[in-house]
């Protein structure tokens, strides 16, 4: 990942509503949850949480497959595991026990 797609991921999730819809598709992989639920789950119209949607689909966040009359969404989880990468890679300075209370923490992946 390089640092123009890092700062886009990192502006997409800037937003409580897209983070919180994030970590909700992050949590319901692999099988993603339609707009709707996605929308309902935001307390916001399908019309304006799609805008969201948009923003977090431009910065690889989120993809989306046709099932039926509804639009699956699914994390961009290529995308997360890159931008935790870019992250940390330099941090620790070569020092990889600085990061292990990080990695004790992650409960999946």
């Amino acid at each position: 990942m390089d640092e123009a797609s890092a700062l886009a991921a990192l502006a997409a999730l800037s937003h409580p509503t897209r983070l919180s819809a994030f970590r909700l598709l992050v949590r319901n992989e692999p099988d993603g949850l339609t707009t709707g639920r996605l929308a309902e789950a935001a307390n916001l119209s399908q019309s304006t949480f799609s805008t969201h949607l948009a923003v977090m689909a431009k910065a690889g966040l989120v993809t989306a497959e046709k099932q039926g009359r509804h639009q699956v969404q699914r994390a961009g989880i290529d995308t997360l595991r890159e931008l935790m990468t870019f992250l940390a890679k330099d941090c620790c300075q070569g020092r990889a026990e600085l990061c292990e209370p990080l990695l004790a923490e992650l409960t999946c992946c």
